[in-house]
């Protein structure tokens, strides 16, 4: 791997800056022109796929650090998906800010019209903690590609991760126009007082109600990235040792701390026990016999989660064990818990697995639209047909047959959520949109110019008027 030193100049903010500072210092770049050249962004987009590249064993160090991490996992879950996404971005840049001409009604001719892309201005990301990478730099990528200035909010939670991107963010990009602010909760109030033209946050739905209510003063758009529980519903029909395999490789990645992780299963009552044996095999074998607890990221969240097994009211098959010490909890799989439980009203985010027994599709169906609509739902099925019911008829932010999670890999699909899930969407083209302004522009000629058009309108103006317009 590369070590070459990058050779973007060191970074001209003062460490002292305060949040006004940095928005104002980054609004001045913007309206230099800068950061609307095509050469400029994609001198950006490059840098962030050599920060990635050339940083994998600083940011793997880090990783290991805030969350207990493995190189590889940290390679797959944060720095490949970037990598992708900076380079699809670029490669297709050209094409996303081309004028786009539309055609003219018969009483705007003669006369042309199109709209364009514009960059909002200085925008704010505020990552989260879980890929603090991915989740931080992925938004990042369409800012850039849609030529703003951007201010980067690492999470607080993943504290190495953090003074990483701070470090490395001004040696690849360009320190006039995209700058890192650490800090707390406080530290997103104060920058979101200062009327940003988009906010971009990725967390939890209480923590985005907070920064929507805070971005709201300003009247400053919002794009909400959330979670929710997604749905896993497994029909008697599916492919069980597929599906065993798929479900329990997502849940495991980065230890079920993933916003898309399959949160319950969903299993019609003729297969539950199969596939009860079949996830637990598959556990097993992924962990190639290591009984240990995985890593929880705080104290906070550690006895949350033991607090969601500590009351579900279901049996226990799999797993169940922690150690505080350790911050660990081993991964976990219980069936039917009480349906009004903690660990069925909430949002798991951890390796605890419910598996819920359902009499048919329609149970399942039912069960998913009582509660809110989730970020994603998945449906294994060897039936075309229940698989589309499924996907008609859940309300979520994506559906993905006979697999999990895989939708957020794919560039050329909007990611985002509904209702509580979220709102706006990103990745691939639908970022570079969602940090754009779509302006509208009408050419007329002066002439001719009907008098018609203008006051006063005699009676046969008035007529011709309403046929025509």
């Amino acid at each position: 791997m590369t070590t070459t030193a990058p050779s973007v100049a060191p970074p001209k903010a003062a460490p002292t800056e305060s949040a006004a500072d940095v928005v104002a210092r980054l609004r001045a770049t913007f309206a230099t022109g800068r950061t609307r050249d095509l050469q400029w962004r994609r001198r950006q987009l490059r840098g962030v796929e050599r920060l990635v590249s050339e940083q994998e064993p600083a940011i793997a160090e880090a990783m290991a650090a805030d969350l207990g991490r493995t190189p590889h996992d940290t390679w797959l879950g944060d720095l490949a998906a970037t990598k992708s996404e900076a380079a699809y971005a670029r490669k297709h840049l050209r094409r996303w800010t081309r004028k786009r001409r539309v055609a003219l009604p018969a009483a705007q001719l003669p006369g042309s019209a199109h709209y364009r892309f514009e960059p909002l201005g200085t925008v704010l990301v505020i990552g989260p903690w879980n890929y603090p990478i991915y989740l931080t730099l992925g938004p990042v990528v369409g800012a850039l590609a849609a030529g703003n200035a951007v201010v980067v909010k690492p999470s607080e939670h993943a504290p190495a991760v953090s003074a990483l991107l701070a470090r490395l963010i001004p040696r690849y990009l360009d320190a006039d126009a995209v700058a890192v602010v650490e800090g707390e909760a406080d530290t997103t109030q104060a920058l979101l007082a200062e009327g940003l033209d988009l906010a971009f946050f990725t967390g939890g739905p209480e923590i985005g109600k907070k920064v929507m209510a805070a971005a709201a003063e300003h009247l400053t758009p919002v794009v909400l990235e959330l979670g929710g529980k997604c749905p896993a519903i497994v029909t008697a029909d599916a492919d069980l040792d597929a599906t065993a395999r798929r479900l329990v490789w997502t849940k495991t990645l980065n230890h079920g701390q993933t916003c898309i992780a399959p949160d319950y299963v969903l299993v019609e009552e003729s297969v539950r026990e199969r596939l009860l044996g079949k996830l637990m095999a598959s556990y097993r074998e992924f962990r190639e016999g290591d009984t240990s607890g995985v890593r929880i990221v705080n104290d906070r969240q550690f006895d949350r989660l033991v607090g969601l097994l500590d009351s579900h009211g279901g049996r226990l098959v799999f797993g169940g064990g922690h150690d505080r010490d350790a911050l660990a909890i081993e991964p976990t799989v219980l069936v039917d818990p009480d349906l009004d439980s903690p660990l069925m009203t909430t949002e798991i985010f951890g390796p605890i697995l419910p598996v819920i027994t359902v009499a048919s599709l329609d149970d399942a169906i039912s069960h998913v639209n009582a509660g809110s609509k989730p970020l994603a739902a998945y449906v294994f099925s060897g039936s075309r047909q229940s698989a589309e019911r499924v996907t008609a008829e859940v309300p979520s932010g994506a559906t993905v047959i006979n697999h999990a999670m895989m939708h957020c890999l794919v560039p050329q699909l909007p990611f985002g959520g509904v209702g509580t899930s979220g709102m706006g969407a990103y990745h691939g083209q639908f970022g570079f949109e969602a940090f754009s302004h779509r302006k509208a522009v009408l050419s007329r000629p002066t002439t001719p110019d009907p008098d018609l058009l203008y006051p006063p309108y005699s009676e046969r103006a008035q007529k011709i008027l309403r046929k025509v317009l």
